[in-house]
């Protein structure tokens, strides 16, 4: 597959981002890798845009590699995302992904840009990699790569229809555990439910919320946090344990109300907090089949990653039935034909699918969803917290460790998974930053070093890659 390298950074070669995907052609090198340096050369670009075109037509995968600056993507990598719409190639078929480094300071919001504007383009997206500064330099971090290329190439090959029966791949044993909020006279969540029930090989088990006797909400009132059961008497945190967190995946479902999840899934989720700020399901991938506009929640679908990345859960993904109709069923439909050649010639069909193909665009989605829960349940994989998990994470922190004299269960859970990373005092790392501060300030030696800063800081991420050893 060729796969082509859009380097954003301002500093070319010597971008540190650009290390991850160095790393990465070392594991993978069956993959044609091409690099354009779009960040650094935009002016070039700008005049002649034709060695980009023909990179990019001849690409299967794009891969937008780049430092995130002030909440999004360098200006340059804008400007050259400004030429891909202008140069009016046609993007169809092509699949795209990023590669970032940051400290996840709204790492979400540049990656949301990213996304859009390769949507916009037609591009098939695959959730890219969100990776510290200094990830790469670490056994966790090295991991991580290796694992994220791994599942966009399977996530490629599922698509393509090139894995005869991906939902064989999981082993024997794993559960599911469907929690969903039912309501009487509602006929699309079931249906949702039932496809995906027939989609999966794992043994899949639905809870209904509705017929549980919750004996109230949540009152806040720290019963949970100093010794870790509710006030409540009506078991909630034994049908937790026992109908839902014994399960190696979740997927929620439940009905768009008042631009929430309804009032019962609140009450469901506030609930839960007899675990405390607990993750007991750290590392479980979930799901989400909606019954509703899901497209059109801007703060619902923040809700829904944000409460994965703070669960340390990877976000399979979301399934809701009229954003699907509305994709597949309501506007132009386009009808894929076999060219002589063997490639896919791209029709237009008509203007409003039956409610056959709109049914049937759903069952394709929920397919996909079981067939990615899959994978993460048999890979056990998972990604970097963003800046929904890695901020959320940090404010919980420091207020449990505040007041650990009265929640003491949330207290004794963060000290057994190193959840207390301060104080960072690291003083290499900060005497190294003062000498660096000294010499940047020094103009004669700021002149004499010149470009040789960024290459020294390169050193350390060359060393890895020279020593990285893929098994044969």
């Amino acid at each position: 597959m060729r796969v082509l390298i859009l380097n954003g950074s301002p500093s070319g070669e010597n971008s540190i981002t650009l290390q991850t995907m160095h790393y990465i052609q070392k594991f993978y090198p069956k993959q044609e890798y091409h690099e354009l340096h779009v960040g650094q050369k935009i002016r070039m670009f700008e005049t002649d845009f034709s060695k980009a075109a023909e990179e990019l037509k001849a690409a299967e995968l794009v891969v937008f590699c780049y430092p995130v600056y002030t909440f999004l993507a360098p200006a340059q990598l804008h400007r050259f995302i400004e030429l891909m719409k202008e140069s009016g190639i046609d993007f169809r078929g092509k699949y795209a992904t990023q590669v970032t480094t940051s400290k996840h300071f709204y790492d979400v919001t540049a990656h949301e840009y990213v996304r859009e504007n390769a949507e916009d383009m037609g591009f098939t997206v695959i959730r890219g990699l969100s990776a510290d500064m200094e990830d790469l330099l670490h056994p966790k971090g090295q991991k991580e790569a290796r694992a994220f290329f791994r599942h966009v190439l399977w996530s490629i090959k599922y698509d393509r229809g090139e894995l005869s029966k991906v939902t064989a791949e999981i082993d024997q044993g794993k559960k599911i555990a469907i929690v969903a909020d039912v309501a009487e006279g509602n006929e699309v969540l079931p249906k949702m439910i039932e496809e995906f029930q027939a989609a999966s090989e794992a043994e899949v088990t639905v809870v209904n919320i509705r017929e549980f006797p919750f004996a109230g909400g949540c009152l806040g009132c720290f019963h949970c946090a100093a010794d870790g059961t509710c006030i409540y008497k009506d078991r909630f945190d034994e049908f937790l344990r026992e109908k839902i967190q014994v399960a190696d995946a979740c997927v929620y479902a439940f009905t768009i109300k008042d631009h929430s999840m309804g009032q019962r899934f609140k009450l469901f989720d506030d609930r839960q907090f007899c675990n405390g700020h607990r993750t007991v399901t750290m590392g479980k991938p979930v799901g989400y089949l909606i019954d509703g506009d899901y497209g059109k929640e801007p703060n619902l679908r923040t809700l829904i990653e944000a409460r994965a990345q703070v669960g340390g859960n990877y976000f399979a993904g979301a399934v809701a039935w009229t954003d699907t109709v509305q994709a597949h069923g309501m506007t132009e439909q386009y009808e894929v034909k076999a060219g002589e050649d063997g490639t896919a010639d791209v029709a237009m069909a008509g203007k409003a699918g039956t409610k056959g193909q709109s049914e049937g665009n759903v069952k394709v989605e929920i397919r996909r969803l079981a067939a990615e829960l899959s994978y993460c349940m048999r890979h056990r994989y998972n990604q970097p917290a963003d800046f929904y998990g890695v901020g959320g994470m940090k404010i919980f922190r420091d207020l449990i460790y505040q007041m650990q004299g009265m929640m003491r269960e949330d207290h004794r859970f963060y000290k057994e998974h190193g959840f207390y990373d301060f104080p960072q005092k690291r003083m290499g790392t900060i005497l190294g930053m003062y000498l660096v501060g000294a010499m940047m300030n020094n103009p004669k030696l700021s002149k004499k070093i010149g470009g040789n800063m960024t290459k020294g800081m390169l050193m350390p991420y060359q060393s890895v890659i020279d020593k990285a050893k893929p098994r044969k």
